[in-house]
């Protein structure tokens, strides 16, 4: 089997990832299960599929093999795009393909809620979407994006790693750019960005606290800066940021997120009633109180001001679970496994 059998076949059932790895047939995911498919790789047919996947993609393999880890993204015309992460495990190369669509995504399909595309209309500040891998802050991003890009004016910046869904110029203009093809890291293309009149700059991801900072700063000069975070909730998301910085440096950067942080949505995926996922979500908008209790580390309180703050459109994970099993979405049990305060989420749930 070749790597375009592999990648058509599960394009064509509607796989969401592919796994390649040594010892096991070649795994497809559907609905958040794997199913495994034919005989078992051995290390020379991973090696075979992997220089095949490299070639299709028109990429060197050479950085992959000496490194160990590689991640990008390419397109199959009249097929689909593909995100890659190469790795070595075991002495052996394997694979993990995200299966992207070339259009981009519905978010009422997706069960993106309104209060979270809301915050498409930002002009200025911080809005970032958090969850752990897998969970769909891409595809949110994407949505917000397409919002924007729809709705008004503006230019547009993206630095991603590796750009996924490509978006066409509509009211907005996109530049989209990527890590290592058009720029060598997120802080250097974040101060470039600086100088290139943008109104919206979407940031793959905050790894680090250099880049953190040059997000903030970008957020205080009057752009609107959204991106991403591997962190659950709300209170976390912000005691992440505050913790990346060494301690002399925690109480000016808690000033500044004070100032510009505009909204915080954390999300997670559940297994469904119905088969397939649903995904549920966190949404802090940040109002005063939220910046008094960030500018003095008190992040702790946020939780109240969400169960407080409905009708401003806030929601906690567990509230947003707990209607997802009153909708019948999915079941109590599917609840108190993914909720953050299972004690809670019985209550309310047996109190119907």
């Amino acid at each position: 089997m070749h790597i375009s059998d592999i990648l058509r076949g599960a394009v064509e059932r509607g796989a969401s990832d592919i796994l390649i790895s040594a010892g096991l047939p070649v795994a497809c995911k559907f609905g958040g299960a794997f199913e495994r498919e034919g005989e078992r790789l051995r290390p020379a047919d991973t090696d075979r599929l992997a220089h095949e996947l490299y070639e299709l993609a028109g990429r060197g393999i050479e950085g992959f093999e000496s490194s160990g880890d590689d991640d990008f993204s390419f397109a199959v015309p009249g097929l689909s795009r593909f995100r890659v992460n190469a790795l070595r495990q075991r002495g052996t190369k394997a694979l993990v393909i995200r299966v992207v669509s070339f259009s981009l995504p519905d978010r009422k399909a997706l069960h993106i809620p309104d209060t979270v595309m809301r915050f498409a209309s930002c002009t200025r500040g911080m809005v970032l979407i958090t969850g752990p891998a897998g969970s769909g802050k891409t595809t949110t991003l994407a949505c917000i994006v397409d919002a924007i890009n729809s709705t008004r004016s503006a230019n547009v910046i993206t630095i991603e790693d590796p750009i996924e869904y490509l978006h066409s110029h509509k009211k907005s203009i996109v530049m989209q750019r990527e890590l290592a093809v058009d720029t060598r890291s997120y802080a250097a293309a974040l101060r470039g960005a600086l100088r290139q009149a943008p109104d919206v700059i979407l940031l793959g991801e905050m790894r680090d606290s250099e880049t953190i900072r040059a997000a903030v700063t970008a957020a205080e000069t009057g752009h609107l800066v959204i991106s991403t975070l591997h962190t659950i909730g709300a209170a976390n998301t912000v005691d992440r940021i505050i913790d990346s910085f060494e301690p002399q440096q925690q109480q000016q950067i808690r000033t500044q997120l004070a100032l510009v942080l505009e909204g915080v949505v954390s999300q997670q995926l559940l297994p469904s009633r119905g088969g397939g996922l649903v995904p549920a979500f966190e949404i802090l908008s940040v109002n005063s109180a939220c910046r008094t209790m960030i500018r003095e580390s008190r992040t702790h309180q946020m939780e109240n001001e969400m169960l407080t703050s409905q009708s401003e459109g806030m929601c906690t994970m567990d509230q947003s679970i707990c209607q997802l099993v009153q909708d019948g979405a999915i079941t109590e049990e599917t609840a108190l496994r993914y909720c953050i305060r299972p004690d809670w989420a019985a209550k309310r749930l047996h109190a119907r």
